[in-house]
């Protein structure tokens, strides 16, 4: 049986809020989730969750540093300066 180890991921200041004006200035309620790292102990194997920013019952995905948000999975992406078109349109 494998130890799966879980390490949560601290959301940056920056990104904090960034997120915070993009939904005030689109108009619109949020929640969002810290991601985190499972890592099977004695293994190399991870996976990094993302941020999740929930909106209107969307999934945004947000990396650190990353200027791209992925919606509800990760087949479509939008770039994070046009997330507040976005949230407005949808």
């Amino acid at each position: 049986m494998f130890e799966i180890e879980t390490k949560n991921l601290k959301i940056s200041e920056e990104l904090n809020r960034k997120i915070d004006m993009i939904c005030r200035f689109a108009c619109v309620k949020y929640e969002f989730i810290p991601g985190n790292i499972k890592s099977v102990k004695n293994t190399n194997i991870a996976y990094v969750k993302p941020h999740i920013l929930k909106v209107k019952g969307n999934d945004y995905l947000i990396l650190e540093e990353c200027e791209e948000v992925f919606i509800n999975g990760y087949n479509k992406k939008i770039k994070l300066k046009d997330l507040e078109n976005y949230l407005k349109n949808n």
